[in-house]
């Protein structure tokens, strides 16, 4: 291990309990918002999709006060509404257009929180935005069941819970204080040849990959050598209980959104025979994908990306009333790609 690599592990672990602060202030900022009406200033979807902003706000302001970044100007906002900020040593003496570029991206949104089923699930010492408010209250045996495991009692005081933890907010701070560790050896040639640039995009859970295609189809259309990247990161959460609670990982199945809409004849539900009712035959369908997903039929399978998975991911439905046969049904499935 170079003197370099020891110098970042020494300032990650220093810089733990400051990314422990800026996670758990990130997760929490919805809360301050999700009770309390439009009128007042609230925002009951704060922090989901398109509703980011007083996070990424917080996180730009912090980015600046603990020294991630040369200058105030170097984080910004772009046209797409991701949070952007960039490193790069302007004394090691390599041209602009012989560094190598590495992205950063991790989203800064994340799906609804449930907090009242937070509450009840796991007996009221656990709130999805405040996260642990009293670890004896919690039932335990249940988030064993939930999880698949849970580390020992001496390591509960290390873990932070509530929405984002896991997905993906902490991605995003490991991307902050990663930032900060490359600037403070910045002398130590911890930024040489290299240009970062690091991304907190919005709106992936309602559209998945739409920050990063906004920045290939737009800010990178025409660019300079010092702005297309050489190697991108992802700050997707990895690691299981076996193989450890860190990862990297390489390759990404990719993935579609197939929507289907079954329409049918209303009519009132005293006599459903007068109409054709979306939803059983929609139903139907469901069933069927299921069962053919079960089976394989039309799945590959491969050794390193793993196989292609289906499933029902969201439906809505349009009835005049539920005493009547529905008139439209529409659901999605989640498809995820391999090879072949």
């Amino acid at each position: 291990m170079s003197e370099l690599d020891q110098k970042v592990m020494a300032l990650a672990e220093k810089y733990t309990p400051l990314a422990a602060e800026i996670l758990a202030e990130i997760i929490r900022i919805p809360a301050d918002y999700v009770d309390r009406s439009p009128d007042q200033g609230g925002d009951p979807q704060c922090g989901l999709s398109n509703h980011e902003g007083p996070r990424l706000e917080y996180l730009k302001r912090r980015i600046v006060e603990i020294g991630a970044v040369r200058a105030p100007d170097d984080v910004w906002f772009d046209e797409f509404g991701n949070l952007v900020w960039k490193l790069w040593d302007p004394n090691d003496g390599v041209p602009a257009d012989q560094k190598r570029v590495i992205y950063f991206d991790g989203h800064s949104d994340t799906v609804k929180a449930l907090r009242s089923q937070w509450t009840e699930k796991l007996g009221g010492g656990i709130d999805a935005y405040d996260g642990c408010v009293d670890g004896d209250r919690v039932d335990r045996a249940f988030l064993n069941r939930e999880l698949g495991w849970l580390p020992s009692d001496q390591e509960w005081g290390n873990l932070l819970f509530g929405r984002g933890s896991a997905d993906q907010l902490g991605g995003v701070v490991a991307q902050v204080v990663a930032s900060k560790i490359l600037m403070e050896l910045e002398s130590e040639g911890s930024l040489h040849g290299v240009v970062i640039c690091s991304y907190a995009t919005v709106a992936e859970e309602d559209n998945d990959g739409g920050g990063p295609m906004f920045i290939v189809r737009k800010a990178l259309v025409g660019a300079p050598s010092e702005l297309v990247p050489d190697v991108v990161i992802l700050t997707e959460g990895t690691g299981d209980a076996d193989k450890g609670a860190l990862g990297i990982y390489r390759g990404q199945r990719g993935r579609m959104q197939i929507e289907v809409a079954v329409t049918g004849r209303s009519c009132h539900g005293s006599m459903p025979w007068e109409g054709l009712n979306p939803l059983e035959y929609g139903a139907g369908i469901l069933v069927e994908a299921a069962q053919a997903y079960q089976r394989g039929d039309g799945f590959k399978d491969h050794a390193f990306l793993g196989a292609g998975t289906r499933t029902a991911s969201w439906a809505t439905l349009q009835s005049p009333s539920d005493c009547a046969v529905p008139d439209r049904f529409v659901f999605r499935f989640d498809r995820r790609l391999t090879v072949g």
